[in-house]
Order: C-alpha cells, then sequence, then structure tokens
C-alpha cells in the first residue's frame, strides 16, 4: 500500500457499541443497517457509504465526520513542545489538528495586550497558579487557581498577571457542521 492510500477501520465500530452496551441487532434496529452489513463492517470486510456512516455515527452520538475520524486514525500521535517567548509570557506549544495546546508562565504586572492571532476559535484559560485578569470588550474575569474561562477568541482580549502564574491555554478551532 502507498503511504498516500487512506487505511480505515471499522472495528473501532465495535468497540463503541461494546462501550455502549450495545447488541448488533440494537444498533440494527436503530440505524437501519442490517445485522450482517454492520458484523461485515466491523470486521473491516465491507465499505460504508456516505448515508450508512451518518446512520451509524447517530446511533453513537457522532458525527459522520467525528466517525470517520475514528476510523480513519486508530492511533495516538505524539508531539513535542515548542518553546518561545511572547511578550513577557513564556510558552511551550504543540498543535494537533483542531487544537493549539499551550503551557504559560508569566510574571506579576505583566500584561499581553495582543495575544497572538487567531482564526476562528474559542480559547480557554486553565489557571494552575497564581491570579490573572482576562478582560474583554463588555466583560472582566479574574481567574484563581482550579478556575478557567473560555470566550471566542476573535474577541478583543488582554490578560494581565496579578501574581506570578502558570496556565494552559487551549485554542480550540470551532466545528462548522451543517
Amino acid at each position: 500500500m502507498s503511504p498516500h492510500e487512506l487505511t480505515l477501520d471499522f472495528s473501532v465500530v465495535r468497540d463503541l457499541r461494546k462501550r455502549a452496551g450495545l447488541t448488533l441487532e440494537a444498533v440494527s434496529q436503530k440505524s437501519g443497517i442490517s445485522i450482517a452489513g454492520l458484523s461485515k463492517l466491523e470486521r473491516n470486510q465491507n465499505m460504508i457509504e456516505l448515508d450508512t456512516l451518518y446512520r451509524l455515527a447517530r446511533v453513537f452520538g457522532l458525527s459522520a465526520t467525528d466517525l470517520l475520524n475514528l476510523v480513519e486514525s486508530c492511533s495516538a500521535t505524539r508531539k513535542t513542545a515548542e518553546s518561545y517567548s511572547s511578550g513577557p509570557f513564556l510558552f511551550e506549544k504543540f498543535r494537533f489538528k483542531g487544537i493549539d495546546c499551550f503551557q504559560a508562565t508569566a510574571r506579576k504586572g505583566s500584561e499581553l495586550s495582543k495575544p497572538e492571532a487567531h482564526g476562528d476559535e474559542f480559547e480557554i484559560c486553565w489557571l494552575r497558579k497564581g491570579h490573572i485578569r482576562i478582560t474583554l470588550p463588555r466583560e472582566i474575569h479574574e481567574l484563581t487557581p482550579g478556575t478557567a474561562l473560555k470566550f471566542d477568541a476573535a474577541l478583543p482580549h488582554r490578560y494581565e498577571i496579578l501574581e506570578n502564574s502558570e496556565m494552559t491555554i487551549l485554542h480550540i478551532e470551532k466545528t462548522h457542521r451543517f
């Protein structure tokens, strides 16, 4: 097989089914897919049509895209963090598809008024140590250890460090499902 060929492993459907405590018959009834068809799919002996993928995904509370992502890559992906600074913040960062993960430290009195450019994504800041203030256009939030804030990263925002702080920041790509 060439490195560009797509490998799909539908045995993940069996794992989803068992984790949900469902029999083949129950999944068949909920999806309208025959028991024989499901059995072959779980053993990778059958390909799936888009409509079937959609109906099967709904049984497990997933989108067709989410189910397809599961069957495309059943193995883990490992990354090594890169270190850098942005203004007064020291960062370690790694990126996976759809998510950027940052571990940040900053000293008391520091401020970051123009954080890194964002696309259409959400930002989550989870304060691990210290005390920070995050200012949004019509809101001001102070975080203490163990608290987190989620907001639309497209909004102008400012981080003010009120005590030496450590935080985890996630940039999560917004999904557009129609």
